[in-house]
């Protein structure tokens, strides 16, 4: 029986009264079909997002068979027509005949959900694609795919056209290499097909990148070529780390000053587990630990994470204890204060591995927690007793993060969300609004004194709060946490936010649902979102990850002409204003050099508006490429910037200095 998937509709015949539920209200769809009617449900979304998943799954299929230990190179070509092809040399899709539906094992793969290699047969025993969904799924959401399976001395092909095959499976030649070659393309809406599925067919470089270095540096040895044939020139990234998850350690410290030279490895098989760690310590105080499972990233961690924290603070107090370290009369240090300045990649392959969602961002297996927290706990206390002088580096800093810890739990009892009752503990600049609805509420954090009163006359008090923000904050980078909690202005906000900092963040707590950064059009307010964002984005992720935080975009210019007024947020905007009117006129143009110049009610049609105004939601794609960029713009080490700055100073059109 083909497999079919029964979605239950709503109702929406006229003929059917309400309150009927009989046979008419099923639907049963045939095969990828469902995959066509529902692709939210298989990869999540239709927008950029769920594009680049189709890449992810081929790819991932191709990673599978390096981890059984029979692939070591894979390319993917992003190609002019749109298209993207991704080529391995692993053993080839098998091309027999399926026992059970009688057609090429190749073809079931390619056009049956949950048909593969992964569900209790010997051909995987580790793999990160769990539901056997990844390659059928990516042929029924293009317009177009190609096969091409290298394996006992021939090469077979075959196409198909969303989903269905356009012809049986062929040999088309003769070849001395295995392996598999897969070309597709995205079935991307159009005015001229209404069939199409997402709403873009743009890869972005930089996002793939990211991601196929990152499956570099898991899988040691694994060579991945990226070839980008689109632009006018060809980019291409060879992503190749003999060191493994060294190097990504490496990698996330290059912008840091490091503790010890050489990342400390611990590694090895607990039953049929493989645990991988690698860790550094860095001077900044902010944590970076990054779980995998089977090469899949767990941004929320789960048991294999909590068996390291727990290792790491009970193996560096004992080493602390006995070394007499830690004296008789110290507390033992907790597990924030062994992962200050932490960065560490901890990776595990499972044969079975149990996530507790679908999106596989938080692994359950107890067994995991039992193996990593062993092997962890065994391995780095011997590191520690045959590496002295690293051991007393890390308990030294451990030591400094405890003080600073309890100099910022003072520090943060001044900054406690109070209740209703006691709001006039809330900053005494801050305007707030009448409504009391969360949800309905939004803040913006406004660069001086005068953009600051403009604001609180141009804005809607019902909704609309104002906090006026004197000079730059602190860079929060540079800084621990009890000195950040002694900022004037970071306590401001963290008052009015009403939700903590740091570890004791709860965004249940949170006083509006947009935070609106609104700083002047120009370098300097730049310079401050920055500052911002950065400080958002080490004490208060959640803010950024639930989407809580905007930045507003007021306008550079404003243009006159014949007592009309129209604005400007770009010089791309302002020249097409100026084409409009016509090159011999002669318009009044304003440029704005601060939101300070703006009337109350300029500013409120123009940036705080919800009507009319445009804002930039803040997001976090890829926390480790985040964690690198903030590093590099708000860090210690000057050179990188300068360099960074220097590559990409062609980018800026106008600086207004």
């Amino acid at each position: 029986m083909e497999d079919q998937e029964v979605v239950i509709l709503p109702e929406n015949s006229e003929e059917t009264h309400v309150g009927t539920y009989d046979e008419s209200q099923i639907q049963v769809l045939e095969g990828l079909e469902a995959v066509r009617k529902r692709p939210g449900m298989y990869i999540g979304s239709t927008d950029e997002r769920g594009l680049h998943h189709l890449v992810y799954e081929i790819v991932d299929n191709a990673v599978d068979e390096a981890l059984a230990g029979f692939c070591t190179e894979i390319t993917v070509t992003l190609n002019k027509d749109g298209s993207c092809t991704v080529e391995d040399n692993g053993r080839g899709f098998p091309v027999g005949i399926h026992p059970q539906k009688g057609r090429p094992a190749v073809e079931v793969c390619l056009t049956v959900l949950h048909a593969g290699g992964k569900f209790g047969g010997s051909g995987y025993k580790v793999s990160g694609g769990l539901h056997g969904v990844g390659a059928s799924v990516v042929n029924a959401l293009s317009k177009h795919l190609t096969v091409q399976v290298y394996t006992e001395g021939k090469i077979y092909q075959q196409e198909y056209a969303r989903g269905k095959y356009l012809y049986d499976l062929r040999v088309i030649g003769e070849t001395e290499r295995t392996g598999t070659t897969i070309t597709f393309l995205p079935d991307v809406k159009s005015t001229e097909d209404a069939e199409g599925i997402f709403e873009t067919g743009d890869f972005k470089f930089d996002t793939l990148k990211n991601r196929f270095r990152e499956m570099a540096f898991l899988n040691a040895g694994l060579k991945i070529i990226f070839r980008d044939k689109r632009g006018e020139s060809e980019q291409e990234r060879i992503f190749h780390y003999e060191g493994g998850i060294r190097e990504f350690v490496r990698y996330i410290n290059k912008n840091k000053q490091v503790l010890f030279p050489e990342p400390i490895f611990l590694g090895g098989m607990i039953g049929t587990t493989t645990v991988e760690v690698a860790m550094q310590y860095n001077d900044s105080f902010n944590e970076n630990v990054f779980s995998f499972v089977n090469n899949i990233h767990t941004p929320d961690g789960g048991t294999h994470l909590a068996g390291f924290c727990t290792a790491l603070t009970r193996v560096i107090n004992d080493y602390g204890r006995s070394h007499n370290i830690l004296k008789a009369s110290d507390t033992n240090l907790t597990g924030e204060d062994t992962r200050e300045g932490l960065a560490a990649i901890v990776s595990v392959k499972l044969e079975d591995p149990q996530f507790e969602s679908q999106t596989k961002s938080k692994l359950g297996n107890s067994d995991a927690r039992t193996a990593v927290n062993g092997l962890v706990g065994k391995q780095l206390k011997d590191y520690l007793e045959e590496n002295p002088t690293v051991a007393k580096a890390i308990l030294d800093r451990c030591l400094a993060a405890s003080r600073a810890r309890e100099a910022a739990r003072k520090a943060r009892e001044l900054t406690r969300r109070k209740t209703v009752l006691e709001s006039a503990s809330l900053p005494g600049k801050l305007a707030d609004c009448s409504e009391r609805d969360p949800s309905k509420c939004e803040i913006f954090l406004v660069e001086g004194d005068s953009a600051g009163g403009s604001a609180k006359m141009g804005r809607d008090r019902h909704f609309q709060a104002i906090l006026p923000l004197r000079g730059k904050i602190l860079n929060v980078e540079k800084t621990r946490l009890d000195k950040v909690l002694a900022n004037d202005e970071i306590k401001a906000m963290i008052t009015a936010f009403g939700c903590g900092v740091g570890d004791e963040f709860d965004i249940s707590k949170l006083r509006y649902d947009r935070i609106v950064c609104m700083t002047d059009a120009d370098v300097d307010g730049s310079h401050i979102r920055i500052l911002l964002l950065t400080f958002f984005y080490r004490y208060m992720k959640p803010l950024i990850e639930q989407g809580h935080v905007y930045a507003a975009q007021p306008p550079l210019y404003k243009v006159t002409y014949q007592k009309q007024e129209q604005y400007c947020y770009d010089d791309d905007a302002l020249q097409k204003t100026l084409d409009e009117i016509g090159r011999d006129k002669k318009p009044d143009i304003q440029r704005y050099k601060g939101l300070g110049e703006m009337s109350a009610e300029q500013l409120w049609t123009t940036t705080m508006d919800p009507t009319k105004r445009s804002m930039m939601r803040v997001s976090v794609e890829d926390a480790i490429a985040a964690d690198e960029i903030m590093s590099l713009l708000m860090g210690e080490d000057v050179e990188p910037r300068r360099e960074f700055i220097t590559e990409n100073s062609k980018l800026v059109l106008d600086l207004d200095v």
